[in-house]
């Protein structure tokens, strides 16, 4: 989720539905959120443990997306099965109205469902409340991350289903 300013934001929770995407439908709304000016696509988008969530209106329009895969965890290298969420996006216009948490939640289950036992993710400091209501936990100090800004190293302990 990138630095929102809370302008537009609409009031109250709106109605969405998440479901599994090709990385390609993410890439408009990564693009003009996290990466302005910058390749939108990631290393890894298309690997076969990847995949790719995004939020719709009733309407069809898509107002978030996010990224999860497996990778390893350098601040929890005792974790069996880690996953970085990365790519975690939402229309500013409906930031604070639930579509971000209906991602993210979607997302923690399909990894704890697949054995995964932590999600971790660079969260971008201004994002970092958020992950923290959805029950991550900074482990980090800040950190830069070139040409995007201070981020915070952030987990979550998962309850393998898998």
């Amino acid at each position: 989720m990138a630095p929102g300013d809370t302008a537009g934001m609409t009031a109250g929770p709106i109605a969405v539905t998440v479901e599994e995407v090709p990385a390609g439908l993410t890439y408009p709304l990564r693009g003009a959120v996290l990466r302005p000016g910058r390749p939108v696509e990631i290393a890894g988008d298309d690997e076969p443990d990847t995949f790719h969530l995004a939020a719709r209106t009733p309407a069809g329009q898509v107002v978030g997306v996010v990224r999860f895969h497996p990778a390893a965890c350098s601040w929890r290298p005792d974790a069996r099965a880690p996953w970085q969420l990365r790519g975690m996006a939402t229309d500013p216009a409906v930031r604070g109205t639930g579509a971000g948490r209906a991602l993210v939640a979607e997302g923690l289950a399909r990894v704890a469902a697949a054995g995964g036992d932590l999600v971790w993710c660079d969260a971008r400091v201004a994002a970092a409340g958020f992950y923290e209501r959805m029950g991550f936990a900074v482990v980090t100090e800040p950190y830069e991350k070139a040409t995007v800004g201070l981020h915070l190293g952030m987990v979550i302990q998962l309850s393998p289903r898998g």
